[in-house]
């Protein structure tokens, strides 16, 4: 099922994996990349040095295409950058605007630039500044999210720019990509549903209380870092939205520690980043400080398996997904089931 997606990665399917922290890892990513679609490594909570080996380690186990999830305020990006460009990386995506800059400094290098956005005047923005594709998440995403339903915001950013539009927000089936081309996007990207696979290295414990929850359980709070973010409903959530601020600041404090022993980062590097993702997002540097919980918090689950001590970023379409297949199961039965209701969409007429 070529698109303006396959053709500008080269990977075989319109299905993207996104670049989850503490969940994309390299046997992930590879096994996602071999199965023909698009892998995305999150580098977020890696150093160069980890990411470097990271690339390495993907590169070892498929000769396929894949990409690197980089954080555009990060103190040290152009030295990731410069690890993407060395190490011969296919893609890069940002969870936030990168630069004019850095986007040519990777399209010069022949990198395909593909920024994640959550409103159309991002979406011009980044089109603008020359990024060669840009993925959409609407509300129902897991992670931070916005409050616009994919239905809603696909479609606008699709009108609104002239590069590929990948959707994100509530697909994990070939209905949804279906419904997702229909809409005039060129592929969707499936976090949640990528998570919950064989080849994910979340634990079987984490995975399963993913497997037991309803759309419902997928709620949106402020409480971890300060911004809308959809999260399994969870005995911590519920503590975190019953905290007082000196309370939550404290343990934002200790996070924020335990970060910068884990990531290797001084203190200086640490508040240099801070201060970007001040300027980036607008915060106040309360806010800041929250936004320590997020790794850490992520970890303690995704990681230590610490349903109890951590939270569970999650999209609604969770409560559609049932079983933990592998990633070239998933993928293979994305693209049947999406060429079935291709083949039987003239016989509805």
């Amino acid at each position: 099922m070529p698109t303006a997606l396959t053709r500008l990665t080269g990977v075989r399917h319109p299905i993207v994996q996104p670049g989850m922290g503490w969940v994309a890892g390299p046997r992930l990513v590879s096994a996602v990349a071999e199965a023909g679609a698009l892998g995305v490594l999150g580098s977020a909570t890696m150093t160069p040095e980890r990411l470097r080996a990271a690339v390495r380690e993907v590169r070892s186990r498929t000769d396929a295409p894949f990409g690197v999830n980089l954080r555009a305020d990060a103190g040290d990006a152009a030295e990731r950058v410069r690890v993407l460009i060395e190490e011969g990386v296919r893609v890069a995506s940002f969870a936030l605007a990168p630069s004019r800059t850095l986007i040519a400094r990777l399209k010069d290098a022949g990198v395909v630039v593909i920024p994640s956005v959550g409103a159309r005047r991002h979406a011009e923005k980044v089109a603008a500044w020359g990024a060669d594709a840009v993925l959409v998440q609407g509300g129902e995403g897991g992670g931070h999210t916005g409050g616009v339903a994919t239905t809603v915001l696909l479609p606008e950013v699709v009108d609104a720019v002239d590069i590929p539009v990948i959707a994100a927000g509530g697909f994990c089936d070939g209905r949804g990509l279906v419904a997702a081309l229909a809409y005039g996007a060129a592929g969707v990207a499936m976090g949640t549903r990528f998570l919950l696979t064989s080849d994910s290295t979340v634990p079987d414990a984490v995975k399963t209380r993913y497997l037991a929850s309803a759309a419902a359980d997928a709620v949106v709070t402020t409480r971890v870092d300060g911004l809308p973010h959809r999260m399994l409903r969870s005995e911590l959530v519920a503590s975190l939205e019953r905290s007082g601020r000196a309370a939550a600041l404290l343990r934002a404090a200790r996070h924020a520690a335990s970060f910068r022993r884990l990531s290797g980062l001084g203190w200086a590097e640490l508040l240099r980043d801070g201060a970007a993702l001040r300027r980036a997002r607008g915060l106040s540097w309360s806010q800041v400080l929250l936004a320590a919980n997020t790794p850490m918090l992520l970890k303690a689950s995704m990681v230590d398996g610490r349903t109890d001590l951590g939270v569970m970023a999650s999209g609604q379409v969770v409560g559609r997904v049932d079983d933990l297949p592998s990633c070239a199961e998933l993928v293979g039965r994305v693209m049947t089931e999406a060429s079935e209701v291709l083949s039987r969409l003239p016989a509805r007429g």
